[in-house]
């Protein structure tokens, strides 16, 4: 009944807004000044609420803030425990605001007050406070981000010793909490000093855990936080935790068609985490994960997980594939058709049913195309005439596949522009459509640089789609490389002269819209 309460006057809260705070506010202030221990429930019931209404009543709470915040911290301090773990929780959704206001020194002391807090619930002895601050301190993390590192070695040691006393259920979140810190500081992450504290309990933990043990999942979910954190220091835990995956994979996907064999029950999830935990090396270590998959069956692991009939596997091996193209393509080359054929095939097939899979396709065939380059021809068409259906069909698909399929096209077109140009005039007016919506980015880059490639073998393609290739252009901010930049003038230019020869210049650049038309001239001096 408390948390469905809790629930209700949240919901009321997002519809009304400040309208409630009237009625509200006086219930809960005579409530919180209740110094007698026998009422301590009316006082936990009062933070309750505060921390119900936080999203929806914030701007009429703003003035009060910095005292409720001083109120919940003294709160956590109290002797019943229930009082202590709701504190916690209410101020975890007041963390932006508490993070914002770190800014001024009044406002920083508060922060390394709530800090404070926060770390000593964490080594509380009662588990539903050590679960609530530890859940509120990755919620604070996520929006503190790098103000944490010069506090990381306190948080490290806080962390760590809740290592050693917390039992199966608050170490999930412990893990959890692990993970978000490495997200948060990044790379300020990679010191010797921290490393020291942070690693050994951890693969002492998943050296201990079996290859059955559910306990894995968020362990791993950890690792590949901290692998991607790390970098290249991770570079001296990374065989032991490559060869777990290598065979977490190997023995679930055995397990799939015959668990004796294999010694456990099967289950997707262990594949899916070794997979993600396996990108998070990649990403992480780049090219010196190059070594670990040589010698490794990978490639034909992958390979059957981009197949496989769930998925979310297929999903994670796809964003697997893309991050080993990027770190080592050669490796992974013999197989490389037989990749980007399944790819192309989820990039139809997952469309419309599983749109976070054919969103990893589409990335992964884009980071392979500009990875082996001409290597693609034989199964280039293969992949447009996957990509061109998502383009020209955008009703009730996800704004970001449309946009990675335009990305995607551009890059083929820009590495085998003799094989994508000739058919630019099937597919020209929705792509550069999609293009228009991409903002400002290096992928926006490189499609541009297909779309140049292309017109220039056959500006006929694209004549009949001027303008909506003059508002893909148009689109641009601000072109920040001067190369891209001198190229698409040079295509302006070049149709300007084509047009102007026939006398249609006037007819198609006079045609765009006056704001587009005067943009076009004075960037591109046209």
């Amino acid at each position: 009944m408390r948390k469905c309460s809790a629930a209700g006057l949240d919901i009321l809260s997002t519809v009304f807004k400040d309208e409630i705070l009237p009625v509200l506010m006086p219930l809960v202030q005579v409530r919180l000044a209740l110094g007698d221990d026998a009422r301590w429930e009316e006082k936990e019931a009062a933070i309750l609420a505060l921390g119900a209404v936080a999203e929806g009543c914030i701007s009429g709470l703003l003035p009060h803030l910095a005292q409720i915040v001083t109120h919940l911290i003294s709160s956590m301090e109290d002797l019943r425990s229930l009082v202590r773990s709701t504190a916690c929780w209410t101020l975890s959704r007041y963390s932006k605001w508490i993070v914002q206001e770190a800014q001024s020194p009044e406002g920083q002391s508060q922060f390394d007050a709530v800090l404070t807090g926060l770390l000593r619930r964490l080594l509380d002895s009662n588990k539903r406070v050590q679960e609530a601050a530890c859940s509120a301190f990755a919620t604070l993390e996520e929006e503190a981000a790098e103000d944490l590192t010069p506090r990381l070695d306190i948080i490290l040691q806080h962390l760590m010793y809740a290592f050693g006393i917390y039992q199966r259920r608050n170490l999930r979140i412990l893990y959890d909490a692990i993970g978000t810190l490495a997200d948060a500081v990044g790379t300020e992450i990679n010191d010797p000093k921290y490393l020291e504290i942070l690693m050994p309990p951890l693969i002492s933990k998943w050296q201990q855990l079996s290859d059955s043990d559910k306990d894995l999942f968020p362990l791993l979910e950890c690792f590949t936080s901290l692998a991607q954190a790390l970098g290249a220091g991770f570079t001296q835990y990374a065989e032991p935790v490559f060869l777990r995956c290598i065979n977490l994979i190997q023995t679930h996907q055995v397990a799939k068609t015959d668990p004796e064999r294999a010694g456990v029950n099967y289950d997707k999830e262990f594949i899916v985490c070794s997979l993600d935990l396996l990108s998070g090396l990649a990403e992480g270590l780049g090219t010196n994960i190059e070594s670990l998959v040589l010698r490794s069956d990978l490639p034909d692991l992958l390979l059957q997980c981009c197949a496989d009939d769930a998925p979310d596997v297929r999903q994670s091996a796809l964003a697997l594939l893309g991050d080993l193209v990027k770190a080592c393509a050669g490796h992974l080359q013999p197989r490389l058709a037989e990749f980007l054929i399944l790819a192309a095939k989820h990039l139809e097939e997952d469309a419309k049913e599983n749109i976070s899979v054919a969103n990893n396709a589409c990335w992964a065939i884009g980071e392979v195309a500009i990875k082996v380059r001409n290597e693609l021809s034989p199964i280039v068409m293969t992949v447009i005439s996957s990509l061109v259906p998502i383009l020209s069909n955008t009703e009730g698909l996800n704004k970001s596949l449309v946009e990675n399929s335009a990305i995607t096209l551009g890059r083929l077109g820009w590495v085998c522009p003799e094989i994508v140009a000739p058919h630019m005039e099937h597919f020209i007016q929705p792509w550069c459509r999609a293009l228009c919506t991409i903002r400002d980015d290096l992928e926006k880059e490189d499609a541009f640089w297909g779309l140049c490639a292309m017109v220039r073998l056959n500006p006929g393609g694209a004549v009949n789609s001027f303008a909506p290739m003059c508002r893909a252009i148009g689109s641009w901010h601000e072109i920040r490389n001067k190369d891209l930049f001198v190229e698409i003038g040079q295509v302006l230019c070049g149709y300007k002269q084509m047009l102007s020869q026939s006398s249609l210049w006037e007819q198609y650049f006079g045609a765009l819209d006056g704001a587009l038309r005067e943009k076009l001239a004075k960037t591109y001096a046209l």
